[in-house]
């Protein structure tokens, strides 16, 4: 049984950093894409980053590029997401979640497994 679990959110001042991590189990994703989705109180959800578990290609929205990074360790099955310079905007609930194949997709419909999410709150 995949699970996807992130961990690492909480409260930071805006101009702050955290980083999410995002631990994989129940099978080998080597030939998955990760990525990571945020949804704030009344909107949709939204792409964030993306990685290729295989060779660690990676692919950002524009509104966190520059400031955000994706990053996986093979040896723990573990993606992370490291945030630096926070906006208030940048507060959400952020989800991993995997899907088949190298192809980057921006639609959360075509991933196949999520967590559960992980808050990030960044105050003014």
């Amino acid at each position: 049984q995949v699970q996807l679990v992130e961990s690492g959110g909480g409260l930071v001042q805006a101009g702050g950093s955290l980083t999410l991590s995002c631990a994989a189990s129940g099978r080998t994703f080597s030939g998955y894409t990760m990525g990571w989705f945020r949804q704030a109180p009344g909107k949709e959800r939204e792409f964030v980053a993306a990685i290729r578990w295989s060779g660690g290609s990676t692919y950002y929205a524009d509104s966190v590029k520059g400031r955000f990074t994706i990053s996986r360790d093979n040896a723990k099955n573990t993606v992370y997401l490291r945030m630096n310079s926070l906006k208030p905007e940048d507060t959400a609930v952020y989800s991993c979640a995997a899907r088949q194949g190298a192809l980057f997709s921006e639609l959360p419909r075509t991933y196949d497994y999520w967590g559960q999410g992980t808050q990030v709150t960044v105050s003014s």
